[in-house]
């Protein structure tokens, strides 16, 4: 194979479904204030089915989140304000094991390791993206919403390959969308579906088609 290219938020950070009881308790809201579940539980989270069925982008399903919050605390309606909170811990309490276990193999084996991202920026502040040394284990980070396209758009996937210098063909793309998956496979990247319920199938995956040894 030719590289491993992440979603950096779900497949390498956890989620902020994962994350609510720390924000709750970072505001000092009762626990179960923020009641948005996403996968973990689908059957309480009609916006969550909303979007899973096309009637929405996970930017719109965020921008509703973040109204929510800035309706609560009063502070700005934004997933930046909202993931100071969420995100407020230390870093090995928010990055997956199983990612930086993959992507120092991955890279130890040689590979190119990149990072395809629809909105860091919009989610997080300069402040912390700068404590988070994760960020520079990889060899290429591309953005969305810096450069103005956005996953499933094929146009994105293209950009980190050309950063990158390298064939869709043998690439292992990760992401817990499977409209970002259907996205890659339009470019002929090999897609592997992360799920943040269960992660650890997606990482074995993803290290059989690399062959890397299991942990």
């Amino acid at each position: 194979m030719a590289a491993l290219i992440f979603d950096f938020g779900g497949p390498v950070l956890l989620t902020p479904f994962e994350l609510r009881h720390v924000g709750e308790r970072d505001l000092g809201l009762p626990s179960g204030t923020l009641g948005w579940t996403g996968p973990f539980d689908p059957s309480a989270d009609e916006d969550w089915r909303v979007f899973q069925a096309g009637g929405m982008n996970e930017r719109e399903y965020w921008a509703l989140r973040a109204q929510e919050f800035a309706d609560l605390t009063g502070e700005e309606p934004t997933m930046t304000a909202l993931c100071a909170h969420l995100y407020s811990g230390a870093e090995e309490e928010l990055v997956r094991p199983g990612a930086r276990a993959l992507i120092r193999d991955a890279k130890a084996a040689g590979l190119p390791v990149g990072a395809l991202t629809n909105d860091l920026t919009s989610f997080h502040d300069e402040e912390w993206l700068a404590r988070m040394s994760i960020l520079r284990e990889f060899d290429v980070l591309v953005d969305g919403r810096t450069e103005g396209v956005y996953k499933p758009d094929p146009a994105m996937y293209r950009i980190i390959l050309e950063r990158m210098d390298i064939p869709a063909e043998g690439t292992v793309f990760v992401d817990d969308q499977p409209v970002n998956l259907q996205g890659a496979e339009v470019v002929g990247l090999t897609p592997v579906y992360l799920d943040p319920t269960d992660p650890g199938p997606g990482f074995r995956l993803a290290r059989t088609l690399l062959g890397l040894q299991q942990e």
